[in-house]
């Protein structure tokens, strides 16, 4: 495990579907994606920030899309899919994935904020490939998989009045 250091290149990945319904769903409350990033970069050189989110036409998100853009993310934005049966999906997974494997000879650490267990695979790739990897997401929700595949897990629920709105 690479130990840290300030001057270690970090880049953080915030999958916000995921943060977004655990923290309404067990809190009703919201991310503080301010303090997230602070945290996430831990004082060290940041090199990426990227907020994955979801489009879905409800009021406010493009006030929320432009506050993250305003507190230092990049957003990258997916529009939600509506299928003839009328279900709906959109997720980022595949296009995290392939953010983390992209940025991996460019940075020490990645950060990844979520608590999907499909993440696990990634992150022993990440740390086959010498890159440190902590999680970051609130363990109620995060699978026990992810936990291990990671350097280091930061529960959210653990200083709720930091991370949460």
């Amino acid at each position: 495990m690479t130990e840290i250091h300030q001057d270690q290149r970090v880049a953080i990945l915030a999958d916000a579907q995921n943060l977004y319904h655990t923290a309404q769903s067990i809190y009703s409350r919201n991310i503080d994606y301010s303090s997230l990033l602070e945290k996430g970069a831990a004082e060290r050189a940041l090199t990426r920030a990227i907020a994955y989110v979801i489009r879905a036409d409800s009021p406010d998100e493009e006030r929320f899309f432009d506050a993250l853009v305003d507190i230092g993310f990049e957003t990258k934005i997916k529009d939600i899919k509506t299928f003839g049966d009328g279900s709906k999906k959109a997720d980022w997974d595949l296009g995290i994935a392939l953010d983390a494997v992209s940025l991996a000879n460019h940075v020490d650490t990645i950060v990844l904020c979520s608590g999907d267990g499909d993440f696990e695979r990634l992150c022993s790739h990440l740390r086959h490939e010498g890159v440190r990897v902590e999680v970051m997401s609130f363990r109620e929700s995060t699978a026990d998989e992810l936990v291990e595949a990671s350097d280091a897990f930061i529960d959210l629920s653990e200083r709720k009045e930091t991370f949460l709105l």
